[in-house]
């Protein structure tokens, strides 16, 4: 026989290690009396029943806790959803705005926001320069310039400032002239 291959299984392996790792800890269980090794085992009991809770019970029931809310939130989400593309659908079957009174209309929108923003208009294409002009303000801009004129935002550099948005808005106009 090849000498190495006779190895002493007790003597090697993580098994064994272990089993020397843990020898104080049973010869300090078996030196225990039966009352403090029924303490003991209660205490590991509560530990146990402690830990199963805080892993798989308490965020289970937080869960069925706060799905309510969630669910109310996202149908909420998808009636807007909803009505934004019912609101879509109406848009585009209204007839098209002549490009003459789409531009008009888009200048007069652009003037209610004042000296924040600035409005270039070049054959079917529109930019909208903006600065630090109020979310709502905005809002009701592209509400007015969706309606009204009928132009399609396709292009939006905004970022967001302390004192609104700052950026610019490509529009498209369609329509004939």
């Amino acid at each position: 026989m090849t000498p190495g291959l006779h190895r002493s299984r007790s003597s090697d392996g993580p098994l064994a290690q272990l089993r020397q790792q843990l020898a104080p800890l049973v010869s300090a269980w078996q030196g225990l009396g039966p009352r403090e090794r029924l303490g003991a085992q209660a205490a590991g009991l509560t530990l146990a029943l402690l830990l199963f809770w805080l892993i798989a019970v308490a965020p289970a029931l937080r869960t069925l806790r706060s799905a309510p809310a969630q669910l109310d939130a996202v149908e909420a989400q998808l009636q807007d959803m909803q009505r934004l593309a019912q609101e879509t659908r109406e848009l585009r079957e209204l007839p098209a705005v002549p490009l003459s009174q789409a531009t008009e209309a888009l200048k007069a929108a652009s003037d209610y926001l004042g000296a924040s923003a600035s409005l270039n208009i070049t054959a079917d294409r529109a930019v909208l320069t903006l600065k630090g002009v109020s979310s709502e303000a905005l809002q009701a801009w592209l509400t007015e310039v969706r309606s009204a004129a009928r132009a399609r935002p396709v292009e939006a550099q905004l970022q967001r400032g302390p004192n609104g948005f700052s950026g610019s808005i490509v529009l498209s106009l369609g329509g004939p002239t």
